[in-house]
């Protein structure tokens, strides 16, 4: 099975460079500054789970993708998608499934208008990653998974397949009910992005403060709200768990869209906590904290000039 990895940045260079020390038939799709740092260095992953230096990892380049893959493994942030999409276009064939781990469920729509629901599977990932100054791959805690599955539940045998060529990954697995997982991931991930970006620091800070531990579980409430609306309520283990990680006292965590904005680059408040508020005001649902939280995303684009 072939399998294209789009990027090779720090969740898609590290899952697909986990495929590819295993042994699987993986290429990268990368832009050519990307292809030259891999050719020099190699592709270098430092991880709790084990180090490893790829030399030489097969790679390609938008303008060179002529030929069709058997699975399109697409990690790319909400507001490179368009671009994306174009890029690694050549490569979806008729039976090309594609492997989605972008956040919320906007991208679901765009990648079914141009290449149709049917190959358009859902995912989902869990990794704390980030490329350093010498563009290695990262992993900061030895947590990991991979989830994808058929957005309608069914096990097929193409997801069957899939899970076979990925279970060289820790922490790779199919679902039957990934669109309940891809919901839960994104009712704690917004509730945690909304959360750390509007106060500008960690959920043990937010909790210390004053009024922090009801402003946090208010603002899980409201995305949970929302979930329920669409018929994926949080489930009891899930929005248990989420809660003790939202009330753990000196918690450094913080969210990827914060750091961020700290660092000045681009945000996924559309993609992530605008397209909540939507569904929201769909259904008549009241969410003033996550309301608040929207605003001061889209301020700080237009501070930065988006």
């Amino acid at each position: 099975m072939r399998v294209l990895v789009v990027g090779a940045g720090a969740i898609g260079g590290y899952f697909g460079g986990r495929l590819l020390q295993a042994g699987r038939d993986i290429t990268f799709l990368v832009r050519p500054k990307r292809a030259s740092e891999l050719a020099t260095a190699g592709l270098v992953i430092k991880s709790p789970n084990g180090d490893v230096t790829l030399k030489n990892p097969p790679t390609v380049q938008a303008d060179k993708l002529t030929e069709t893959f058997d699975v399109v493994l697409l990690s790319c942030k909400a507001f490179d998608l368009d671009d994306a999409i174009k890029s690694f276009a050549p490569a979806v064939g008729p039976n090309t499934a594609i492997i989605p781990l972008l956040n919320g469920m906007l991208h679901l729509s765009a990648l079914d208008k141009k290449f149709g629901a049917e190959q358009v599977l859902g995912g989902l990932c869990a990794i704390a990653a980030t490329l350093n100054d010498a563009r290695e791959v990262v992993q900061l805690q030895p947590m990991q998974s991979l989830t994808f599955g058929e957005r309608d539940g069914k096990m097929s045998d193409r997801v069957r397949a899939i899970a076979e060529v990925f279970s060289a990954v820790n922490g790779a697995t199919a679902s039957d009910h990934v669109m309940q997982d891809m919901w839960e991931k994104w009712v704690f991930l917004a509730s945690l992005a909304a959360s750390t970006s509007l106060m500008r620091t960690s959920v043990g800070n937010i909790l210390a403060a004053p009024g922090g531990k009801d402003f946090l579980l208010g603002m899980l409430d409201e995305c949970s709200a929302v979930a329920t609306a669409e018929g994926y309520a949080p489930a009891g283990p899930f929005f248990e768990r989420v809660k003790g990680m939202l009330t753990a006292a000196g918690s450094p965590m913080t969210a990827s869209m914060f750091r961020d904005i700290k660092a000045g680059l681009p945000v996924e408040a559309d993609h992530v906590i605008g397209d909540l508020v939507a569904r929201a005001d769909a259904a008549k649902i009241p969410v003033p904290k996550l309301r608040t939280a929207y605003t001061h995303l889209k301020a700080y684009e237009l501070q930065r000039g988006k």
